[in-house]
């Protein structure tokens, strides 16, 4: 009879999206609030039964791929060249911001929550990397937009999930779990480095090789045609596991990746307005093996079919934070924690990153507010459960992670859409003035 239920719940929630997502964009509220809604209510009804400590593997795996995706959608949203000042300040954010947020996390919890140095140095990696699944309100909403703002946070996203990765083993090492090496010699080389500089290339490479491979065979032999949605999930598939084969990080593979295949779209329409870039790879009647259009085209149908899977990802992994959240105690001290992270931790990250940078105020003040934790926040965790944490220890933090997440979900979904309505009214009004 479960089972029944749940193809009901599903159905009617998919059916309530499809029809009500235009009008969730003008109100205080997200989908990934609803999402939460059902899922906890669906836990508190015993619809459903989830145990974070006994299915650690089940979870993940689905965070896993879910992240996985969501980075290569953000790598191909991103169309800015190299040079632009926008990437320097997403690095910076992604850098800096991430280092910040570690070291202060980590400060908090060996002073305030009693943790060994490695715990919190674990809490500060897993709950330091934004999210690219849960932000798109405050992201790109397509590669052409020239937006500070909207650049800097969806970049950041992009790359501190693999950013965070350095630190988890750091704080996995310092509980015993991990071999750093003596004077963090192995951390630093294999860890930091190479596992980093590794996975950035092995994306960008993939990503180049099979996109202008799928080109070519389009353009000269009108070959490889369809089954774009193949190309994604393939592409995906292989920087991801060339890149675990390497001992690099996979999640900066797939966004590497994803970068790459955009960047030859960019590279094949330099000098044509955007306009017209989006509007012939959509009209124009064989655009997949037109040599100009062919790179706009191949683009933007992976980009298309991405987001889509990206959205069921969402709908599937918050649903699953709610049935969670229903079987889990409320930590007392996440009534502490989660406004100390959002109002204080995350802010001076934001403003120590961004000093000298040329954002303004208003831009400041919004990147520190909607650093939104969500999707890689959990895999993380479960991913820590899966090296050894011990018992006592993920009892502590699986309920302290998985609240600040339903707490990110909940506060930043009413505000995004105030704040970032009065935001563009107000780019806009500044706009108007300078012409």
């Amino acid at each position: 009879m479960e089972i029944v239920i749940w193809f009901i719940v599903v159905g009617a929630l998919l059916i309530a999206m499809a029809l009500g997502g235009s009008v969730l964009k003008r109100l205080p509220l997200s989908t990934s609030m609803l999402y939460l809604l059902v899922g906890f209510a669906l836990g508190h009804f015993g619809v459903g039964q989830l145990d974070p400590y006994a299915q650690k593997k089940l979870l993940e795996t689905l965070t896993e791929v879910a992240v996985i995706i969501s980075l290569f959608t953000t790598g191909l949203k991103l169309r800015a060249p190299l040079r632009a000042p926008r990437w320097r300040i997403a690095v910076r954010l992604a850098g800096v911001g991430m280092v910040v947020t570690v070291g202060l996390v980590a400060t908090a919890g060996v002073w305030l929550l009693g943790l060994s140095l490695g715990a919190a140095v674990l809490l500060g990696a897993v709950l330091a990397p934004t999210d690219p699944v849960l932000a798109s309100d405050v992201q790109m909403e397509h590669p052409f937009q020239r937006d500070t703002l909207r650049f800097g946070l969806t970049g950041e996203a992009g790359f501190n999930d693999g950013t965070a990765f350095p630190f988890v083993m750091l704080g996995l090492g310092l509980l015993g779990l991990h071999p750093l090496g003596e004077g963090l010699w192995r951390w630093v080389a294999v860890d930091l480095v190479w596992a980093v500089v590794a996975g950035l290339g092995v994306g960008t490479l993939l990503g180049g090789a099979v996109g202008r491979i799928v080109l070519y065979l389009r353009r000269t032999h009108r070959e490889a045609l369809g089954l774009d949605d193949f190309l994604a999930l393939g592409l995906i598939a292989l920087s991801y596991g060339v890149a675990l084969l390497l001992h690099a990080y996979g999640f900066l593979a797939v966004f590497a990746a994803g970068l790459a295949l955009r960047r030859i779209e960019k590279q094949s329409n330099k000098g044509r307005p955007p306009e017209d870039v989006v509007q012939s790879a959509r009209v124009h009647p064989e655009a997949a093996t037109d040599p100009e259009h062919a790179p706009a085209y191949m683009a933007n149908a992976v980009l298309n079919f991405n987001e889509q899977i990206e959205r069921i990802g969402e709908v599937s992994l918050v649903v699953v934070l709610g049935l969670l959240l229903s079987r889990l105690p409320l930590p007392s001290e996440a009534l502490w924690f989660t406004p100390l992270l959002f109002l204080a931790i995350r802010p001076v990250s934001v403003l120590v990153s961004l000093v000298g940078s040329d954002t303004t105020r208003p831009q400041r003040g919004l990147m520190g507010w909607f650093g939104i934790r969500g999707i890689g926040s959990l895999y993380y965790l479960f991913y820590a459960l899966n090296h050894g944490l011990p018992e006592a220890l993920a009892h502590q933090l699986v309920p302290l992670v998985l609240t600040v997440v339903a707490v990110s979900i909940v506060v930043h979904g009413i505000s995004v859409t105030p704040l970032m309505q009065r935001y563009e009214r107000t780019q806009s009004e500044e706009d108007t003035a300078q012409a």
